[in-house]
């Protein structure tokens, strides 16, 4: 299988996404042992009163780094299409930048399925997940 690594992975998110996906500056951390990190930077533009990280904004990035981490599982970008995304919020992100975890827990032939999850920078408990499938258009 091809190395599909960071640097693929950040070339893929400046070709392949909208260019409004940019606006989230997503910084990608790593790819091992199945899971992949990143990191949503404090971004005012992406918060509403209070300084809250929107929804809209965990969504987004839940589905981008999805499709990221399953090009690096899959060892190539595969053209796929989000069919569900599910979210879920427990509490409020505000104040720090967003870790962001993903995992395969499915990736066959024609669809995947992750599952995504935020804690506040440093650690913090669970603030929101999501979980996400995708029905890859090509084998």
């Amino acid at each position: 299988m091809a190395e599909f690594g960071v640097g693929e992975a950040e070339k893929l998110l400046e070709d392949m996404f909208a260019p409004w996906v940019h606006d989230l500056d997503l910084k990608i951390i790593s790819f091992e042992d199945g899971t992949g990190r990143f990191v949503l930077p404090l971004n005012p533009r992406l918060s509403r009163g209070g300084g809250i990280l929107c929804g809209q904004a965990i969504a987004a990035a839940a589905d981008t780094v999805s499709v990221l981490a399953l090009s690096a599982f899959n060892g190539r970008f595969r053209t796929c299409t989000t069919v569900d995304l599910t979210s879920h919020f427990m509490r409020p992100l505000a104040e720090a930048d967003t870790e962001i975890s993903v995992e395969a827990l499915s990736n066959g032939r024609r669809m995947a399925v992750t599952r995504v999850e935020f804690r506040s920078a440093g650690g913090g408990k669970l603030a929101a997940s999501a979980t996400c499938a995708f029905a890859y258009l090509e084998d």
